[in-house]
């Protein structure tokens, strides 16, 4: 029989799936027709975003790791790989002519960063467990898709576009390690479903303010 953990993964995820066609910015560039200073823009903001999520991460470890050691597990893996993927997103900075010297990032893009902060702080490990990995779902696609184009569209080498290969290549480890500490949450009677839901909701909303926040680059 399949553990609750793994049906409660799967139906959050579902759940907060968003709307392919509520993303104004991952079309665009799939077709092409997205301009390079948006894709600069990409690079510069996930420059702020990337380390910010990695100390987040490492917090939630430390902040877990006597308690909740199935989900300090969890997200000791998600900031080593933010660190790899900061490591990956130079290259991409590069390619795209990107000055982060004089660059200023912009309010909704930053939102994301701002609430997995808050979650660092305040939330119940398990509960940000469920709510990142819904989340991730949708980041993952986008990542891929945006990749595909960079090669077909941009003429990107595959130098360049290592960042978005690294999130959208499945992770089974992560996605272990994940059922692994919701399983325990589950078990033990950690887990608070509803306000797990509630930080996923969060999330792709502010994931949502960050593609709508690039999409005022495409005018420019």
């Amino acid at each position: 029989m399949t553990h609750p953990a793994r049906d409660l993964l799967r139906t959050t995820t579902a759940a907060l799936a968003p709307d392919p066609e509520a993303n104004p910015v991952v079309p665009r560039i799939a077709a092409g027709t997205a301009p390079r200073a948006t894709l600069a823009a990409l690079a510069l903001e996930q420059a702020w975003v990337i380390p910010a999520d990695r100390r987040a991460f490492e917090h939630l470890a430390e902040r877990s790791e006597a308690t909740d050691p199935e989900a300090a597990a969890f997200f000791t893996t998600l900031a080593q790989g933010e660190a790899l993927a900061g490591e990956r997103l130079v290259a991409f900075t590069r390619a795209c002519g990107a000055e982060e010297a004089s660059y200023e990032p912009l309010p909704g893009a930053q939102a994301y960063p701002a609430y997995v902060a808050w979650l660092a702080l305040n939330a119940a490990p398990a509960d940000a467990v469920l709510a990142l990995t819904a989340n991730f779902s949708a980041w993952g696609g986008y990542c891929a898709t945006i990749a595909a184009a960079l090669r077909e569209h941009y003429g990107f080498t595959d130098e360049a576009c290592a960042f978005f290969d690294f999130f959208a290549e499945p992770s089974p480890d992560l996605n272990r390690l994940a059922e692994r500490a919701v399983r325990a949450a589950v078990d033990t009677g950690r887990l608070d479903e509803r306000r797990a839901r509630t930080h996923g909701r969060l999330l792709q909303h502010y994931e949502a303010s960050f593609w709508s926040a690039l999409s005022g680059t495409m005018s420019r």
